[in-house]
């Protein structure tokens, strides 16, 4: 029968993932839903109307979730959910609406430092008429789906995954390090938290990106540990947010931080430490490669990298320049460690300087905050389109 495996292909084919857990978090404003996942999975989603619902799916063999009935942690846009073997390779977690809604995003990120897979859903309220338009095309979608050994998942709308570019941003500090910190308390750990969680729901509303953050907590988090995060996920953009001090009170402004051309033995040191070279480009090499090829593959990575993050550190720099106070010579190189990912392009914005107090007092200003993070998100876009514009 077209679309079924046989016995023979089924024994190959590896065996479908479980999943682990699932949590709810509500607000007026959006909810967020997160599966925790064996491995890595293909998901989908539809709404229903009569009452108003959403039902994700994943594609799973198994679920070993404690709770599957129940309330999200908060209250807003969802009242409640199920979670339920929905076919012998879907597992569905339905969400129960207060009103009208949609998904803004959803997207999977790859196991990382123990933590398991995970299917990341972020879901906003919608006119009445935007939902029910949804739900008519689901249901169109629903009813013209062939049928197949591998569903599409309630019918619905499926979202292949890299069809957008994933953003990482990434608040310096958290936890036990709060990083700058003015005589009045003001920390850096805390301002750049909230900067970048201003600068997700932007680039996320632009319908353009999938946007993850390194951390959405006051939590601590090695360097080395961000820097995987994005690698791990495969990243098409890294940019991690800080809001420094220095001991000149008179030095202020932000400024765009590419890495250092020259730093390139810290960056073997690192990669020698923690992997083989041949790991870096795995997407590109071949069993027998000698260690003289691998080499030049890494380097030619690396300049390409380098390339793309200047070109991002460029079209942020135009876009902010208008906005805010810029540094002489805005656009800067240093020895940051999170930005030494040699398949990641990676850009690290300097805010200002809670050192001064005119910067200090504009990271305080909520109006300030919200023109620099739209123009920051335009110069995001504007590198985007530069990349598809090339030949």
């Amino acid at each position: 029968m077209p679309g079924l495996a046989s016995a023979q292909d089924a024994a190959i084919l590896p065996p479908l993932p479980n999943v682990i857990d699932a949590r709810i978090t509500a607000t007026p404003e959006r909810a967020r839903l997160v599966i925790d996942l064996a491995a890595r999975t293909e998901f989908s989603f539809v709404s229903l109307d009569d009452p108003a619902r959403l039902a994700i799916d994943v594609r799973a063999g198994t679920f070993s979730v404690q709770e599957t009935e129940g309330v999200p942690a908060g209250e807003g846009v969802v009242s409640g959910y199920v979670i339920e073997q929905a076919a012998p390779d879907r597992v569905r977690t339905t969400l129960t609406l207060s009103g009208p809604a949609q998904v803004q995003q959803a997207y999977v990120l790859d196991p990382f430092e123990g933590q398991p897979a995970r299917l990341v859903v972020d879901i906003i309220p919608a006119t009445a008429e935007e939902f029910a338009a949804n739900v008519e095309r689901d249901r169109v979608a629903s009813a013209s789906a062939a049928p197949s050994g591998v569903s599409t998942p309630a019918g619905g709308s499926e979202l292949p995954i890299g069809t957008r570019p994933l953003v990482v941003i990434d608040p310096g500090h958290g936890g036990i390090d709060s990083g700058a910190e003015t005589p009045e308390g003001i920390r850096e750990k805390d301002i750049v938290l909230a900067f970048s969680l201003r600068l997700q729901e932007l680039l996320v509303e632009s319908g353009r990106f999938d946007v993850a953050l390194t951390r959405e907590t006051d939590t601590y988090l090695r360097l080395e540990e961000r820097v995987a995060l994005a690698r791990t996920n495969r990243a098409d953009l890294l940019i991690s947010i800080h809001a420094d001090s220095f001991q000149q009170p008179e030095i202020r402004g932000a400024s765009v931080y590419t890495r250092d051309e020259n730093a390139t033995d810290v960056l073997d040191k690192v990669l020698a430490e923690t992997e083989n070279k041949s790991d870096v480009i795995a997407g590109f090499s071949m069993p027998l490669m000698t260690a003289e090829v691998v080499d030049i593959l890494l380097d030619l990575m690396r300049r390409e990298m380098r390339v793309q993050s200047f070109m991002a550190a460029q079209s942020i720099v135009h876009q902010l320049e208008p906005s805010v106070e810029l540094r002489r010579f805005p656009v800067r190189q240093a020895d940051f460690f999170v930005l030494q990912a040699p398949d990641v392009p990676s850009v690290l914005v300097e805010l200002g300087f809670l050192s001064n107090a005119s910067d200090a007092a504009n990271l305080m200003q909520s109006d300030w905050r919200d023109r620099t993070a739209e123009a920051i998100a335009r110069g995001i876009s504007t590198y985007f389109d530069t990349l598809q514009e090339e030949p």
